[in-house]
């Protein structure tokens, strides 16, 4: 008579792994970036650490409003300087280039437009702020050119532009304080009359769900039509109804900062939301639309072809150099945007308008994921490690840090993200 033995069973310490939830594969097969996840895990430290140590004021509806104000003009930079640093290029100037920018703008609405049409003209706003983004366009293209065509290194020639720009932004009005604005041109900053208010701000936030669940669909759709790996409908479901609580969470949240009573007793009395800012705004408009440009759009893929392998894309008949041109002018545009946003927030240009905006805006690009190899960033990243830089600023001047102690902050936490890429590169596969 035979026996067939049973096969062994393996101790209950070898069973154990298979039983577990392993966060990290689980995550990679839902498809979510490690890094991102990683950036809003300190962002939230950050967040809750401010809070406790300025004793409860940081997370407050009031100050999270005006973060989300001054976070605008730096992420708006970013998200051009994701394409710069993709194809293995940097721009040192945007800040000078913003000073100039804004000087221009300022100049144009206080010295020169009245004299042709009036203080107060209904196209003030519109010749100051068409001006001003031709401006930068042109800046940016000389500064292209002279990269692509005469082939001297962007760190070179954007060094000559902090110098030069730095210096121009001053010889426009001899050092002087440039002020006001125009009234309508006032609304691209902010303020008690430059939001959209609780309703509106309601209906942005439904959009944006709207859109949210449209992805999600589509993204299923797609995936399904060329026969690609799908995450399981429950996740995705998760995922969705995730993200537009945190929408809408964070416009109800904002929505509890109320207009001045002097303000609100004009508007009839009662509070009054402030709603979302104008620079938020255009902040969005901006990020949806360079994340086209970059994800979309044929121009978006060669600048990551570029930086992927340059001799490659040439050789695949890119015209790199004025693909390269065209990265610069993208930028010139986009400083314009947030000079026009700076100096209506302000209320004013001066001649330091922009100083070490430079420094925070390639922070933010790296921070959220942009290689100084090239080829790899995002426009969403780049957003988000503005808001990281500017919740550390914000932070610090709330609790009395002094300026040169932010700016060691701020140089120290460049040098970790550029050295955490590094690690992650030499990590082998």
């Amino acid at each position: 008579m035979s026996v067939t033995a049973s096969p062994p069973v393996p101790p209950e310490s070898s069973q154990a792994p298979s039983r577990r939830l392993r966060l990290g594969p689980s995550l990679r097969a839902a498809d979510i970036d490690m890094r991102l996840l990683g950036m809003l895990g300190a962002l939230a430290l950050i967040w809750v650490g401010f809070h406790f140590w300025s004793g409860g004021t940081f997370l407050t509806p009031r100050n999270l409003w005006n973060l989300s104000v001054q976070t605008a003009t730096v992420a708006i930079m970013a998200t051009g300087m994701v394409l710069i640093i993709v194809s293995r290029n940097i721009d040192l100037s945007v800040g000078s280039v913003l000073g100039a920018v804004g000087m221009a703008m300022a100049m144009l609405q206080r010295e020169i437009l009245p004299d042709w049409i009036g203080y107060d003209h209904w196209a003030m706003w519109i010749i100051a702020l068409a001006a001003g983004l031709l401006l930068g366009a042109i800046i940016g293209g000389l500064h292209g050119f002279i990269i692509a065509y005469v082939g001297v290194p962007s760190f070179i020639v954007t060094l000559g532009g902090y110098l030069v720009w730095r210096g121009v932004a001053w010889w426009q009005a001899s050092g002087q304080t440039i002020a006001p604005m125009d009234k309508t041109f006032q609304l691209l900053g902010g303020g008690s009359r430059g939001n959209i208010g609780g309703l509106w701000s309601w209906v942005v936030g439904g959009v944006a769900c709207l859109a949210i669940v449209f992805m999600a669909v589509n993204g299923r759709r797609q995936r399904t039509k060329f026969g690609l790996r799908l995450r399981p409908l429950g996740m995705d479901v998760g995922l969705a109804a995730l993200s537009c609580g945190v929408v809408l969470g964070a416009v109800g949240y904002l929505n509890l900062y109320y207009l001045p009573e002097r303000v609100a007793a004009e508007r009839g009395g009662g509070d009054i939301p402030f709603g979302l800012a104008n620079p938020v705004l255009i902040l969005i408009g901006v990020t949806l639309v360079m994340t086209f440009i970059a994800t979309r759009l044929r121009f978006g893929r060669y600048v990551f072809a570029i930086g992927g392998n340059p001799e490659a894309a040439e050789l695949g008949g890119i015209k790199t150099r004025w693909v390269i041109m065209k990265t610069f002018i993208l930028m010139g545009i986009l400083v314009a945007i947030a000079a026009a946003v700076q100096t209506a927030r302000l209320n004013a240009a001066v001649s330091g308008l922009g100083q070490s905006a430079e420094l925070y805006v390639i922070a933010a690009a790296v921070i959220g994921g942009t290689s100084f190899a090239g080829g790899v960033g995002t426009v969403s990243g780049a957003v988000l490690g503005a808001l990281v830089m500017q919740s550390l600023q914000s932070g610090m001047v709330l609790v009395g840090v002094e300026a040169p102690i932010q700016d060691v902050a701020a140089g120290i936490v460049l040098v970790f993200a550029v050295a955490l890429d590094t690690l992650v590169k030499r990590r082998p596969k």
